[in-house]
């Protein structure tokens, strides 16, 4: 089992930023792979980005360059650092973990982005 808690969604303007967090129950080391999924009112939910037990990345084409997910073991935490977001960038933003091949997620964060 792994649970994880997500943090640090909010109400932001066009053109800025923020940080969200996913603090897992166990340590990521031991995760084969950790990702950050959003989901927009009406919509189906969508990869953001991922990143796996060796550092590598991937990233939609929707947010490259824009998003930037990295990990801190010692914190057994990922993050997804958001810049220049957009309104289409609203959504409901939840963490994975794929643990033995169990797929497990968090309760979700809300991200708004509106002038």
């Amino acid at each position: 089992q792994v649970q994880l808690v997500e943090s640090g969604g909010g109400l932001v303007q066009p053109g800025g930023s923020l940080r969200l967090s996913c603090a897992a129950s166990r340590s990521i080391f031991s995760i084969t792979f950790m990702a950050w999924h959003r989901q927009a009112p009406g919509k189906v939910r969508e990869l953001v980005a991922g990143i796996s037990t060796s550092g590598i990345t991937t990233y939609a084409d929707s947010v490259k360059g824009r998003f930037t997910m990295s990990r801190e073991n010692v914190k057994n935490t990922v993050y997804l650092q958001m810049n220049s977001l957009k309104l289409d960038d609203t959504a409901v933003y939840f963490c994975s973990a794929r643990y033995q091949g169990v797929t497990f997620w968090g309760q979700g964060t809300q991200v708004s982005v509106s002038s």
